[in-house]
Order: structure tokens, then sequence, then C-alpha cells
């Protein structure tokens, strides 16, 4: 498997990310056990958690995604093999978004012990915390970094200026700087990450990890309008993306994948691929069946005509 350095950080992963958020949630430990088993024995090795996955579940408290990550460290003893990308910064009870040093040092504590290591690879904020200045966070981070106890850090959802501000005070103070970031971004939704903050990422070199890789199922070619998913749990996050543009991206995907012989999602994802910036999408299954799928599409190399087609089709 031909890996990709993610930006400064010392990481090399393989161009897809495993999303840890059906961990405990749509996927019970035996099948989170054995998706790991078959992520990992095909040749990728990075997997991206948070401290908060699933909180948002009735009875769910967070950490329920890194503690089965760390139980199958433990059973399987692959820690070396693996990238373990976890985050910070969410509502963990405290009723706003926190990255304050003190909840980082105590946040950091929790993550390691649910993981079971004693390092994670990359520490990522996770949301912006407008209640502490970037510095104070830096700094904390920094902290981490020199104590061994994080590889190196990186930042999800926050905008070009508030990452060009980090990288300058990283540069100025001597602190541990962002190396990747984490958008929102794929062939529908392309205003969370093209334009400045993929101009930054490009001119800075850093890593680029992105969520929603395939919009909440809406690029998988499952869905065709707008009555697919009526009365569906996805029927809130999709229902408004059928309009002329959906649809119209829906149309190329098909057209290209048959061109290809591949599925939508495999095409979809080889675009992102194929974007510059770009190291690793994030993606997700529930099946080892629909993980295989999912993973043909490291293999899939869209030609220029292919990536023109599905660039305009999805243009804002």
């Amino acid at each position: 498997m031909q890996k990709r350095p993610l930006g400064p950080s010392g990481l090399d992963i393989a161009p897809l990310v495993f999303g840890g958020n059906v961990f405990g949630w749509t996927a019970d430990e035996a099948t989170s056990f054995a998706l790991l088993d078959a992520f990992v024995d095909a040749g990728f090795n990075a997997i991206d958690t948070a401290d908060a996955y699933s909180r948002w579940v009735p009875g769910h408290e967070g950490g329920e995604s890194e503690t089965i990550i760390g139980r199958w460290l433990k059973a399987r003893g692959r820690r070396d093999e693996v990238a373990i990308l976890t985050k910070v910064g969410s509502d963990m009870g405290q009723g706003h978004n926190d990255l304050s040093p003190g909840w980082i040092e105590r946040a950091v504590e929790a993550s390691l012990r649910r993981l079971q290591t004693d390092r994670i690879d990359l520490y990522q904020a996770h949301w912006p915390d407008p209640r502490t200045p970037q510095e104070e966070t830096l700094r904390a981070f920094d902290r981490l970094v020199q104590a061994g106890k994080v590889r190196a850090i990186g930042v999800s959802n926050h905008d070009a200026d508030q990452v060009r501000q980090a990288l300058d005070i990283s540069a100025r103070e001597g602190l541990a700087a962002y190396a990747a970031i984490q958008p929102h971004y794929n062939l529908y939704s392309r205003a969370t990450f093209e334009g400045p903050l993929q101009d930054l990422a490009v001119e800075k070199g850093l890593g680029v990890i992105t969520y929603f890789s395939l919009e909440s199922g809406f690029l998988t070619g499952k869905y065709r309008t707008g009555a697919d998913v009526a009365g569906t749990s996805r029927e809130g996050m999709l229902k408004d993306k059928f309009d002329e543009r959906g649809v119209r991206v829906l149309a190329v995907l098909d057209a290209v994948a048959r061109r290809n012989e591949a599925a939508p999602a495999q095409v979809a994802l080889a675009w992102l691929l194929a974007q510059p910036g770009v190291t690793a999408p994030i993606v997700s299954a529930t099946s080892t069946t629909q993980l295989a799928e999912v993973l043909k599409a490291a293999d899939l190399t869209l030609s220029d005509q292919d990536l023109a087609e599905l660039s305009q089709a999805g243009a804002v």
C-alpha cells in the first residue's frame, strides 16, 4: 500500500482513514474488531476517532469509540502498525467547546487511558473555542508533544484565518504547529474546503484528512431522490441535497462509475484523492463487506476527463 506523508507530522498514512465514530454506536464491539482487523489486513493504517464519540447516543457519555479501539489494540497487539488520530475540544458535559489548557491536560489522560496506549499519533483540536486564546491551546499541545504523549497536532473545523493565525503563533513562539487539518469536504460540499483553506493547506504543506467524504451517504448511489430518504434516519441530513446541483452530481457520478466499472462511492473517494492538498478521506463502514467495497477506491485512478466532469457537476 502506497502511503502518503501527513503533512509535516512525521506520519505516513495509507490513502483512506477509518472513521471510528461507528464504534460502540452502529457497530458493536465484535463488529468493530472485525472491521479494524479487515482494515489493517488490507494495508491501511490510520484510525480516526474523538473523545466525544459517541455522546449523541442516549446513555453514552463519550469515549465509547476510543474504548473499543483501545481494547482492540490490546487484544491484537498491533499498536505499532497503526496511527491513532483522536480529537479534543468538543463539549463533554461542560456546556461548550473547550480547548483550555486545563481541559486538554485532563482530556488527553482520559483518551490515553481509554486507548490503552502511551501516545497519540495525531491529537486534533475538534472545534474552535472562542473562550480560549489560540496561544494558550497551542502551549498546552506543545507540552504534550514535549512530554511524548502526542507525536503531532492537528485541527478540525477551523477556517483559514484561524489556522493561519495558529501557524503564525507557533512559528513566533517556537511551539508545536498544526501539521494537519480535517475539513468537511466532498464532491457535493465544496465551499467548506475549497478557497482560502485549501490554498493555505497547499501553501504550508499541511496534511488534509476529509470527513463526511461521502456526504452522509448521499454520494454512495443508494439514494436517487428525496423520496428515497423520506422516513429514514438520514432524511434530516439529506433531504435538501436533492436540488438541481445535487441531482446533477449524482447523474455524473453514475456515468463516471459506469465508465470505470466502479461503484459511485469509489468514484467519489477517488475524486477526493485527486484534489490538491488532500492526503486521505475518512471512510466508515458497519460491515466487512461494505468496507471491502469502499477500500477499492484507493486503487481507482480517474482520467482527467472524469475528474473534470465531476468537478464541473459539483461546482457551486
